[in-house]
């Protein structure tokens, strides 16, 4: 084995392959324990084998190619739909994880200055780098947080729980930690120190899962509050492909109407997907009042995406009209999906003849307002498909709300494990926020998620679920605080490692 670790080649074979087992550990597998056999044998390779920096970073690298090119591969699903992309394919395949293998690799290229060893103060210099980069990952560039390490978690809602206090970066960074621990069985420790360290973790893993458990049974025993009008949550499940083709607007809009079913409901939100009407834009819905009128009435209010403009601007926006086509109130995304919505560099791509992969050829603007929607008494934060991946950043005033409403497109994805890792960023909003989160969805998961991460209601297929009634919670320490929380923990690791490393010196 030594003789095989010693050979780069099967070193970087070995990454690799560690890299693609760790992915396996995410939604919708959940194999959480897969990592405690990866990331120690990563820790035990980066510390006995790795000796040049150059090296280190390549150690790293590796693992994150292999990590991402496993569970970020939908990715070029999104590329099949127009024929101008599809050439791009094999380039977005491995380019995309390659790059963000790239973060990886600053963690074990980082973790080499420090002159590992088979000591504890390794795990956790280990940790903080990895948190710490998995940290800078979710802002830079615009940000991209999606399958973080500890969303391989998100079937173990006791565990969860904690998010409410200390939020998804903190709990990333303790997870890490936890994971690599069995690589204590490879240093030189004392039987009983080893002994003390596993069970002084155990305990922590206890109490934290009866910590869970305890607030998951009192969450239970909760009334619940009647809703002043019934939330209608429509998943169309109409194929992308006819977003992408001359529609009859008229014809589509009918349909999604009476997907609705509204004649028999009194009063009512009615929650349409990002983008269901692609074919114009919101100041031509006023051409189309009398198929609302004829089907909704005065009490219906309607929340659907479609696209606006405003001074030669286009923004994806999310809107709320009353049956007379009346625009009642407007938010339009903040956080933009490079290519899919907008083109990086975009003056040398058109060149070329590229264009974003959304239907037009100008890219959307981004806006940089996320106010509270007040619609029959409940007050809602919107967000539109993956901003709801940003912790601590949903809403920045800070202001009081009842539900988190986020509409989607997931046809991009296909038919791949992209809508449950999509899903799985519900779940950790809810807790860290405690907020019902109210998901509507074409080809995607619509769900109801309530403030401890349950999935009450869900649908894939066509059709819709009613919310008529909600529990609520305090609002969070984590919501009050957000991810300065997380800088906290990076003290209190600073702290112990420098105590550690004072001590082995000795």
């Amino acid at each position: 084995m030594k003789s095989i670790l010693e050979n780069k080649v099967f070193l970087f074979l070995i990454c690799f392959l560690l890299g693609i087992l760790t992915s396996f550990s995410l939604p919708p597998y959940n194999l959480f324990f897969i990592n405690f056999l990866t990331l120690p044998v990563l820790l035990y390779i980066l510390i006995n084998y790795v000796d040049k920096k150059t090296t280190s970073l390549f150690v790293g690298w590796i693992f994150g190619f292999g990590y991402f090119i496993s569970n970020l591969y939908w990715i070029t699903n999104s590329l099949t739909f127009d024929a101008k992309f599809k050439f791009i394919i094999p380039f977005a395949f491995i380019l995309i994880p390659l790059f963000l293998g790239i973060f990886y690799g600053l963690v074990t290229f980082l973790c080499n200055f420090f002159n590992l060893k088979n000591k504890l103060s390794s795990i956790l210099i280990f940790s903080i780098f990895f948190g710490g980069i998995e940290f800078l990952r979710s802002f830079i560039f615009g940000g991209f947080p999606w399958n973080l390490l500890v969303f391989s978690l998100s079937n173990n809602l006791h565990s969860l729980q904690i998010l409410s206090y200390i939020g998804t970066y903190s709990l990333n960074l303790l997870s890490i930690t936890i994971f690599l621990l069995p690589v204590i069985f490879f240093f030189k420790y004392k039987s009983l120190t080893k002994f003390l360290i596993f069970s002084f973790s155990l305990i922590l893993l206890v109490i934290n899962f009866l910590y869970g458990n305890f607030i998951i049974k009192n969450f239970e025993k909760k009334k619940y509050d009647n809703l002043s009008s019934i939330i209608r949550v429509i998943s169309p499940n109409i194929p992308i492909e006819r977003f992408l083709s001359n529609q009859d607007t008229e014809k589509s809009i009918n349909e999604l109407i009476s997907l609705s079913d509204a004649h028999n409901i009194e009063k009512a939100i009615f929650i349409y997907p990002e983008g269901i009407i692609t074919s114009i834009y919101l100041k031509d819905l006023k051409f189309y009042k009398d198929s609302f009128k004829e089907n909704y009435n005065i009490n219906h209010k309607v929340i659907l995406g479609i696209n606006s403009t405003n001074q030669n601007k286009i923004y994806n926006s999310l809107i709320v009209l009353n049956n007379e086509i009346e625009l009642l109130h407007k938010y339009n995304k903040n956080k933009l999906v490079p290519f899919g919505e907008f083109l990086p560099f975009e003056n040398f791509f058109q060149i070329i003849g590229l264009k974003k992969i959304t239907q037009g050829y100008q890219s959307f603007s981004a806006d940089v307002k996320r106010e509270i929607l007040e619609i029959n008494k409940l007050k809602f934060i919107p967000l539109i498909c993956y901003e709801i991946i940003y912790s601590g950043k949903i809403n920045p005033n800070k202001n009081y709300y009842d539900i988190i409403l986020n509409i989607s497109e997931d046809g991009w994805f296909g038919k791949t494990i992209g809508p449950q890792q999509h899903l799985a960023h519900s779940i950790f909003r809810s807790i860290e926020e405690g907020k019902n989160v109210i998901r509507s969805t074409n080809n995607g998961i619509s769900a109801f998620v309530n403030p401890k991460g349950q999935i009450n209601k869900q649908i894939k297929e066509k059709g819709y679920f009613d919310v008529k009634k909600i529990k609520r919670v305090n609002k969070t320490y984590f919501a009050r605080h957000g991810n300065k929380i997380f800088f906290y923990f990076v003290l209190i690791y600073t702290t112990f490692i420098v105590i550690l490393k004072i001590r082995e010196n000795k």
